[in-house]
């Protein structure tokens, strides 16, 4: 598909009004998507729309020049994962024979495989890409972007419903929450001696990720927006996307991803000190993420030196089209070195 086309699909997806809680349809409201032919859920939390102020001033401890000037988004409603994605729901998807086996016992709940036939799935990984740190109940973790993008279209062939990656906007307004504290550094205020509770980092992780939702929520009643693992957004990363979008020079909702790297990951890990967790802090990706890779060219699905890296999903309010939705899915991989 070209790649102009491409990007006009995807922006249909993020293109914002102001719209409010009670302006939605009533059945707009937070649910449990039942994953067929398995006994897997993944719950998601509805997002009223709204404005907010995106990124963070010099005297913000741990500002950094990417996340000036702070500027004005608007955002549609959309749903967000309650939690990361973890092992149990990811590797249904990377391995064939975990969704058939699963199918084989779940056979009252729909396990037509004939749906999932045709997705595209990650080559097998040459290590336990969990390293140890624990698999049932804890998140995916060491995804390229491209995979987790992948993962979305697997689970629309299993359930039907579009689910995508969220915007850079999308995950910092969800990240930040409502109330007096959505403009502070944390979702929970300044106070970085409270960070503990809502999160977890190199401050109490000793040494490696948690189960998810270990910790309090934000307001909206999401877990590990702070710490546990990054999380994959759509954007590419654009160190001075800000500036630009100040002077008017980009009018997108998001950057599209045109390049291998950076891409922008959110939220900081297990392994990050507390101002990488802030919510309007920003990480580029980068090749040292494949540095343990053999491979000649390397992954186009893993990422190996990234067990700090995972994803949690969004679905839009307003379903988009079916050109729309194929556009988002159909895309190829950037090959790497």
């Amino acid at each position: 598909m070209h790649l102009k086309r491409l990007l006009s699909a995807i922006a249909l997806t993020t293109t914002c009004t102001v719209v409010s809680l009670a302006q939605t349809t009533t059945d707009f409201k937070s649910y449990t998507q039942v994953i067929p032919g398995s006994n897997q859920t993944y719950a998601m939390v509805a997002i009223p729309g709204g404005k907010f102020l995106m990124g963070s001033t010099p005297d913000e401890k741990g500002h950094k020049p990417d996340e000036s000037p702070k500027h004005g988004v608007t955002i549609e409603p959309f749903y967000m994962g309650k939690y990361e994605v973890t092992w149990d729901l990811y590797d249904l998807f990377a391995f064939t024979n975990m969704e058939k086996e699963m199918a084989a016992k779940y056979t009252e709940l729909d396990a037509n495989l004939s749906k999932t036939d045709a997705t595209t799935r990650p080559s097998p990984p040459y290590v336990d890409m969990s390293f140890g740190m624990g698999r049932a109940g804890y998140p995916a973790i060491n995804m390229t972007q491209y995979a987790a993008i992948k993962f979305c279209a697997w689970l629309y062939a299993k359930t039907g419903v579009f689910y995508r990656l969220p915007t850079e906007a999308e995950w910092e307004y969800a990240c930040r929450g409502t109330g007096p504290n959505a403009t502070m550094a944390y979702s929970f205020g300044n106070d970085v001696k409270k960070l503990g509770e809502y999160a977890v980092f190199n401050g109490n992780s000793d040494g490696a990720y948690k189960k998810v939702g270990t910790k309090k929520p934000n307001s909206f009643g999401l877990y590990d927006m702070h710490g546990n693992v990054m999380e994959w957004t759509q954007d590419q990363y654009i160190e001075d996307y800000y500036k630009q979008k100040a002077t008017g020079k980009i009018k997108e909702p998001y950057a599209p991803t045109t390049t291998l790297y950076p891409n922008s990951v959110r939220g900081g890990s297990w392994d990050d000190d507390p101002t990488v967790l802030r919510s309007a802090a920003r990480t580029p990706s980068a090749p040292a993420w494949k540095v343990l890779d053999p491979q000649s060219p390397k992954s186009d699905w893993w990422l190996t030196s990234a067990s700090f890296v995972g994803f949690r999903i969004v679905r839009p309010a307003k379903t988009p089209s079916e050109e729309v939705i194929k556009a988002y899915y159909d895309i190829q991989p950037i090959k790497d070195y």
